[in-house]
């Protein structure tokens, strides 16, 4: 019988070869980010400047790092157990005072989106130190604990110098996003090289689709309580479908011409780790960030349809598919082992239409009917050059 009473009881039971499988306890935790993309893309609304951008492009960081993390562990905590519950609910309840201090995350609460940021990265690596206890990956989790708490230090300084905020964020920011490329190291230890890090790729590939889902989900909530609100004349309803047919794009270049690419990819590669940390961790998180930004172009769209565009509203709706493509020809870069030309097209077609749309004075119909083409042909005739990925010899 097996003594449920041990730290490593936690650990998931199914093996390296076995599939692991996502839990209720997991889709649970993805409620918060619900919330959370709804406060980020508020946030960028209402800082329409460069210095609201970099802003929530900090905040952004700390939150996806926050989830990306957690998603990270549960391929090796079993959330099922009374003790990876317990360690969810307390994550879940930090990601949700993060997620309430953003809008005064540069100014009254500052400290609350701190104190729940570096809480939970402690708490995890430390629990998840302790359930391995001396195994390698106990080891691994010890350094990646103390490299959280060498950023927590930034992040704590930017909350008693209100001066120097973002830019001790910043630094925190790439504390906290470099560390794992020199492997965590450490004096006398270390480093903790990625092969140590027994990874399930296709699990967290699929944790991954479906905060993206959460993403896009947040786009219909942001353009259907626009639409409640708005007296639906030809103009809204015209600029309307144009959005609904931007967040159909997104959905279709992502499940069916990223995703399944991955997916082939993880089921004949060995090396999970090394594939997540980039097409994951990283790629993945700008392909997020892109649907996050293209929700507020959207919305700014919306609001004003028939109104000649001004420079926030181009460049917001010029970067949000284009962070989204971008991260798309990282994805594919790192998974198929090569570079697709159509996508950078793409995002170079993107960027000109809304330039050419602000000199012109286009008026949003206009501005989102040309990014929309350049999304529907790039959905229709992307896949033909991504059918499989090159795998190594």
């Amino acid at each position: 019988m097996t003594d449920h009473s041990t730290p490593r009881s936690v650990l998931r039971n199914d093996g390296p070869a076995g599939k692991t499988r996502v839990t209720n306890m997991e889709l649970f935790f993805d409620l918060v980010y619900v919330f959370t993309i709804v406060q980020l893309s508020h946030y960028l609304i209402e800082h329409e400047t460069w210095l609201g951008a970099l802003q929530a492009a900090t905040l952004f960081a700390a939150v996806w790092w926050a989830w990306n993390y957690t998603a990270w562990a549960t391929n090796w905590l079993d959330p099922d157990h009374p003790g990876g519950r317990l360690l969810m609910v307390v994550l879940m309840a930090c990601a949700l005072m993060m997620a309430v201090a953003m809008p005064g995350a540069f100014t009254a609460r500052a400290g609350l989106f701190v104190g729940a940021y570096v809480a939970m990265g402690l708490i995890r690596a430390g629990y998840m130190a302790l359930a391995f206890g001396n195994q390698q990956m106990g080891r691994n989790y010890a350094q990646l604990c103390a490299w959280s708490a060498i950023s927590g230090l930034f992040w704590i300084a930017g909350v008693f110098l209100p001066g120097m905020r973002l830019p001790l964020w910043i630094i925190a920011v790439v504390i906290d996003y470099g560390a794992p490329y020199i492997n965590f190291w450490l004096p006398g230890p270390g480093g903790t090289p990625m092969h140590t890090w027994t990874l399930k790729g296709l699990h967290l590939l699929e944790r991954n689709q479906q905060v993206f889902i959460i993403s896009l989900g947040e786009s219909i909530l942001l353009l259907g309580g626009l639409l409640v609100g708005k007296e639906l004349g030809a103009g809204i309803v015209v600029a309307a479908a144009i959005g609904f047919l931007l967040i159909v794009s997104l959905w279709w270049i992502y499940f069916v011409h990223v995703t399944e690419t991955a997916e082939h990819r993880f089921q004949h590669e060995a090396d999970h780790t090394r594939l997540a940390r980039a097409g994951l961790a990283y790629a993945h998180g700008i392909m997020v960030c892109g649907a996050i930004v293209t929700a507020v172009a959207i919305e700014m769209i919306v609001a004003r349809p028939v109104e000649a565009i001004h420079a926030p509203v181009a460049l917001i709706a010029a970067a949000g598919p284009s962070i989204f493509l971008l991260g798309s020809t990282i994805f594919h870069r790192t998974m198929a082992q090569r570079m697709p030309l159509s996508y950078v097209v793409a995002i170079a077609a993107l960027v000109c239409w809304s330039l050419l749309a602000l000199t012109l004075h286009l008026n949003g119909i206009w501005l989102g009917a040309g990014l929309l083409a350049v999304m529907l042909t790039l959905a229709r005739t992307g896949r033909a050059v991504l059918t499989r990925p090159r795998c190594p010899a």
